[in-house]
């Protein structure tokens, strides 16, 4: 592996500018495609296998009228001054029903009026606007037309808010984007000193994502991705791409300042980073690829985009890096040299041959490390335990308006209509009901109606509805709890509950809320051999990565670590609502369902992308010194400077999308931050060498009867060593016997030979 990536680099920097004319010409042509393309079809939310998909697919075949994909918007009235019965309030909401039901892409608005959709005291309405179209094709303006309506309606003495999945508060723009790329320049900045180094990393990675959302774009139509497909390729091309390039370009200023040329200093620093970096997206493209055991379609096309940007990220790093280091010449510097002096024969193991006379905080936090493994051990472990406790209260669940800050027209509309009927009302149940072979629809939708109402947690079911063959029956059931409780889960699975469909009929259960519910059970369902799946085969990659068993264990328990602390964490702030304030916590409540499943694909990733580049330091000084103690500070001199840097870039990029007003994206921000700071920080750069320095060289060991079957990558460059020393034979040979013409050499040590 290194012998190969060493000519591709070597290649690429020989042929610079055909390299980087390739991938420019790739971006112009992805660009070209993505803007000729059919637009991207709406996303395919749907749950095969699960009850309330089922009911939904009825459905639509039964009363298509109904259109139960479309968007759907609650208008809530509330009288300033007396009821919304009143003659001018109620000319002020009639005018307003006129007004929605203009708007485009609307199919009906019900009258308040005529519905009986007013509270028993008469001071609360509402009216729903349904829409012909599902909510991913509702268009800007079918939006901005519902606002306008609701804004001037509040200007004639009513309140008026608005509330379901025709209502975006979002803001359009980029700025977490912004942000982390923001931070991620300051930080490259400071870990190589000159901005032409800093700005490679960043060129590329914005390079990457570009191919990578273009071709996504591109294949939307002929591959039906939906339009959020490329979300997380963006986010994880972005994160990735930087690593990546940083690593490399880090490793080629380090062989520059051993003396190497440019162009031997780039093609080892693609021998052996990028070796590094492949081993390293492969565990990214596993895990990503692996969100296809979940079953969701949308989860399914989202892992797959984002592990081809993560290929792409890969390649532009073993490729396209030496390329525009070869154009950058010698505007790129050899790292800054250190001071150094010969250790005492005296030295303890522990400290480097060749230590820097003022060694370097990563040297120092090693052999801290290194010195009490043991203790360092107990306490990063226990601490993370710790951490890690309130998972066992985690509950799962999917965001509704109720979580919504309450300066948003959604919760406010929320808490009306949980003020004038009932907290139940925000999340309605839909019961489909069908008749047994040869069974009477009517008699057995009223059986089933009557056993409905008479269950506990039940507040008001409405009449059956038949469909147009009289076969098949829709009735409403208005829990007596909020729609997020652990009362109203119970209720669902009650309504699901064989006691309830009889001898007579057939129920399905559906609803925004049973919907949530199926979703949240096939996600937990989901999440254990999701993780077996990417550590499993993550294992047996660093099997062969690092030759060696106890590395590889090491790593993938240290990730279950971080994983579990991280999920602790959200559970903590955003269910239990501790430190709520400081994190803008509006409502504690369930945690959205997708975050332990998102967090193991994103976290993974990463968590294996810094053990490759740190550990692959430590066993490359082990394999050159047979000393593991001081092998371990060795690795940590060379990369615990770029690991920290590439860390503090994804902590500040995931911290960013804090700042959101949307629950769901502020907890996602949350999670995936602080997984990575205690993965980086905690595991990577405290657990691992202490792991190490108790294990010794028994860490490095691989059974005799596996040692056959595990076939040799050479990440470490040991092959570009021997090729090394072969040369330098040669060469003192030759020297041996020809005169040395001191005329002949080169005045710059770094140019290329």
């Amino acid at each position: 592996m290194a012998a190969f990536l060493y000519k591709t680099g070597q290649f690429s920097f020989r042929r610079r500018w055909f390299v980087t004319a390739l991938w420019a010409g790739l971006l112009v042509a992805a660009g070209v495609l993505a803007s000729r393309a059919d637009a991207a079809p709406p996303n395919d939310f749907s749950l095969p296998g699960t009850e309330a998909q089922r009911a939904y697919d009825l459905l639509d075949e039964r009363f298509p009228e109904v259109n139960a994909d479309g968007a759907a918007a609650r208008v809530v009235f509330k009288a300033d001054d007396g009821k919304v019965t009143a003659p001018a309030a109620r000319r002020a909401v009639e005018d307003a029903v006129r007004a929605l039901g203009e708007g485009p892409q609307v199919d009906r608005v019900t009258n308040p009026f005529e519905t009986g959709s007013v509270s028993k005291d008469g001071t609360i309405a509402y009216a729903q606007v349904s829409y012909s179209v599902p909510v991913t094709e509702l268009s800007d303006t079918s939006r901005e037309a519902l606002m306008d309506t609701v804004a001037e309606t509040n200007s004639s003495g009513l309140t008026v808010e608005a509330g379901g999945n025709a209502v975006s508060d979002a803001v359009g723009g980029h700025s977490s984007e912004a942000i982390g790329i923001a931070v991620a320049a300051v930080v490259l900045v400071i870990t190589f000193g000159a901005l032409i180094a800093a700005g490679l990393p960043l060129l590329t990675a914005l390079l990457g994502v570009g191919v990578g959302t273009c071709a996504i774009k591109a294949l939307a139509a002929p591959l039906g991705l939906g339009g959020t497909t490329s979300v997380l390729a963006t986010m994880l091309g972005l994160a990735v791409g930087i690593d990546y390039a940083l690593f490399v370009v880090s490793r080629y200023r380090d062989e520059l300042a051993r003396g190497r040329s440019r162009e031997d200093a780039a093609a080892r620093a693609v021998g052996t980073a990028g070796s590094a970096v492949v081993f390293a997206g492969l565990t990214v493209v596993i895990a990503l690829a692996g969100l296809s055991v979940v079953g969701i379609p949308v989860l399914t096309q989202m892992g797959l985009a984002a592990a081809g940007t993560v290929a792409l990220a890969v390649l532009i790093a073993v490729t396209l890096i030496p390329a525009l280091l070869g154009i950058a010449g010698k505007r790129i510097r050899p790292a800054r040299a250190r001071l150094r002096k010969r250790p005492a024969p005296d030295v303890p193991d522990g400290t480097p041959s060749g230590t820097s006379a003022r060694p370097t905080l990563g040297v120092r936090w090693a052999r801290f490390t290194t010195r009490r493994p043991l203790a360092v051990l107990l306490v990063g472990a226990a601490a993370l335990i710790a951490t890690a406790v309130p998972v066992a209260s985690l509950e799962l669940g999917l965001p509704g308006d109720e979580s919504k800050p309450a300066s948003t027209t959604q919760r406010r509309a929320y808490d009306l209509l949980a003020d004038g009927f009932g907290p139940g009302f925000n999340g309605p149940l839909t019961a489909v009901v069908r008749a047994g072979d040869g069974g009477d629809a009517r008699s057995a939708a009223r059986a089933t109606a009557t056993r409905i109402k008479n269950t506990d947690g039940v507040a008001t079911v409405t009449p059956p509805r038949f469909n147009d063959g009289k076969d098949t029956a829709v009735l409403t059931v208005v829990p007596a709890t909020a729609p997020g409780s652990k009362e109203t889960t119970d209720l669902v699975h009650a309504l699901r509950a064989p006691e309830i469909e009889g001898d007579d009929a057939q129920v399905l259960v559906a609803g925004t809320t049973a919907m949530n519910i199926d979703v949240s059970q096939k996600l937990a369902d989901a999440l254990l051999p999701y993780i077996a799946l990417v550590v499993g085969l993550a294992f047996l990659l660093l099997i062969a990565v690092f030759r060696s068993v106890l590395v590889p264990l090491k790593a993938a328990l240290g990730f279950l670590l971080s994983i579990a602390a991280g999920l602790g964490a959200v559970v903590a702030v955003f269910q239990w609502g501790w430190l709520g304030s400081l994190f803008g916590v509006s409502e504690p409540g369930p945690v959205m369902s997708i975050m332990p499943i998102f967090m193991v694909g994103v976290v993974f990733g990463l968590a294996m992308d810094y053990e490759v580049f740190l550990v692959t330091r430590i066993r490359e000084a082990y394999v050159a010194d047979r000393q593991p103690v001081r092998a371990v500070i060795g690795g940590f001199e060379h990369s615990a400077r770029v690991v920290t840097a590439a860390a503090v870039i994804m902590i500040s990029v995931f911290a960013g999308f804090m700042g959101s007003s949307e629950q769901m994206v502020k907890t996602i921000g949350f999670g995936l931050a602080i997984a990575v700071l205690f993965d980086a920080f905690v595991v990577r750069m405290t657990l691992v060498p202490a792991v190490l320095a108790l294990l010794g060289h028994r860490a490095w060991r691989l059974p005799r009867w596996l040692d056959r079957w595990v076939p040799h990558v050479d990440v470490e460059g040991e092959s570009l060593k021997a090729r090394e020393t072969a040369r330098t034979d040669a060469t003192r040979q030759n020297t041996d016997t020809t005169p040395q013409n001191t005329d002949t050499l080169a005045a710059d040590p770094y140019e290329v030979r």
